[in-house]
């Protein structure tokens, strides 16, 4: 009896053992088939949004505009983005991702290719908001997207890959941003900031011709899938929904507190991200180095820094589901890195090593932090919660550059704005705490 018993119960923990086994290989094929174009998609539609700040290096000379006029028009772009992005994640809800995200990149790619005729401030402010109409969703969309292929245990890798297109934007776009600068200075045809967003427009309509062809809107779709594969995957996901909240009508949606205490996270960590975002290559300029060639490159070391740094705390929120800890951890690490930075002063070594703990500490914070909500909403909800959260605290955005570009024209000194956007940081990494636990770390 004995020997039967061990046998029954080798037997049982060697099909848990493969069942295990199998479910990693399933998340690990999706993954690598899916992943990899999601990045190079979000890493042009981060490139065309902030490329504007290695445009100011120039265009704020020969168009005459003040810090408050170019913090104002980079902000006002997340006007446009918060009144569409609801409608738009509903609208990809409905109609499939393929059909609605190449929609969002082919025209985002055509409005940034048109800042090229930007003359006056106004024209500035129209282009900018319109920018940001036509990529509302696109962030936000795929977050939901990655809920039909991923249960939330899965999820935070998946996001963490997902974010590191921002420091592949930087890592990336500085170098080349700054080549295109400092190489057509001279053109007689337009201004280098003009071929700069002429040229980097180029890569986002490609990318969005080739969604049409490339995304699967579900994993039932998958040709690439076995069977067997896709119920596993529907089966994970639907014993993950049948624990989520899926509110029944807009009352009750809007009158979910801890939505709303997610929104307030996220707009003071939205007030770090574009603090980076639009600001680091003046930062770096400021410190000492004038060739806009050494700034681009330069501007790449923050974001090669934070990609070790968001994929490793994507691993351990998952593997300890202390995601609360681990966000407001990294929030705390950006906030002391913008402190850092004024305090320094012109000494460009240290600096960029004060951007690059700014730079990883609020990047990690961005994947870690939608790992929250998507853990406890489903369906309707997880659609309309993700575009809530993001639009509304992505006003943020809005605040961020106009908040820092108006203090620094008020008093004359850069080190203002960074002090206020490093508390803001620090506010988010206590608010984040109201959450409760049985909701964040599951």
């Amino acid at each position: 009896m004995s020997n039967i018993t061990e046998a029954v119960v080798a037997e049982t923990t060697s099909q848990t053992t493969a069942q295990a086994a199998s479910k990693v290989d399933v998340y690990r094929k999706i993954a690598w088939r899916i992943m990899p174009f999601i990045i190079f998609c979000y890493l042009t539609a981060y490139l065309d949004r902030v490329n504007v700040g290695f445009a100011k290096l120039q265009m704020m000379q020969d168009l005459q505009f003040s810090d408050a006029i170019y913090g104002f028009g980079a902000g006002v772009f997340f006007i446009g983005y918060f009144f569409f992005e609801v409608p738009s994640n509903l609208i990809l809800h409905r109609v499939g991702a393929r059909i609605w995200i190449a929609r969002i990149m082919i025209t985002w790619s055509i409005i940034s290719a048109a800042m090229l005729f930007v003359q006056t401030p106004m024209h500035f402010y129209i282009a900018r908001f319109l920018l940001g109409v036509a990529e509302a969703g696109f962030s936000p969309g795929i977050m939901l997207y990655l809920t039909y292929w991923f249960p939330s245990k899965k999820r935070g890798l998946s996001l963490g890959l997902y974010y590191i297109a921002i420091p592949l934007a930087g890592v990336i776009g500085g170098p080349i941003s700054g080549i295109i600068m400092a190489t057509l200075k001279d053109s007689t045809v337009m201004a280098n900031w003009q071929w700069l967003f002429l040229l980097e427009a180029i890569p986002s309509f490609i990318a969005g011709i080739a969604v049409l062809f490339l995304m699967v809107d579900k994993p039932a779709k998958a040709k690439w899938l076995t069977d067997a594969q896709k119920q596993e995957i529907q089966s994970d996901l639907a014993r993950e929904d049948a624990v989520k909240t899926e509110h029944a009508s807009v009352r009750s949606f809007m009158g979910d507190r801890n939505i709303w205490k997610l929104t307030a996270v996220y707009f003071c960590q939205i007030i770090g991200l574009y603090g980076i975002s639009f600001w680091l290559p003046s930062l770096i300029k400021q410190s000492g180095i004038q060739d806009v060639a050494y700034v681009g490159w330069i501007s790449a070391i923050p974001y090669l820094v934070a990609l070790p740094a968001i994929i490793i705390s994507g691993m351990t929120a998952d593997r300890t589901a202390r995601r609360r800890q681990h966000f407001s951890e990294a929030l705390l690490i950006g906030a002391l890195g913008f402190i850092v930075c004024p305090l320094v002063g012109a000494n460009p070594v240290l600096v960029v090593l004060a951007l690059c703990v700014a730079t990883a500490g609020v990047l990690s914070a961005l994947s870690l932090f939608w790992g929250i909500p998507s853990a406890f909403l489903a369906g309707v909800s997880a659609a309309a919660a993700i575009a809530g959260i993001n639009c509304m605290g992505n006003l943020a955005g809005f605040v961020s550059p106009y908040m820092v570009g108006w203090l620094n024209t008020a008093t004359g000194h850069t080190d203002t704005g960074l002090y206020a956007v490093a508390a803001f940081l620090t506010l988010g990494a206590l608010l984040v705490w109201q959450v409760p636990k049985a909701l964040a770390d599951r």
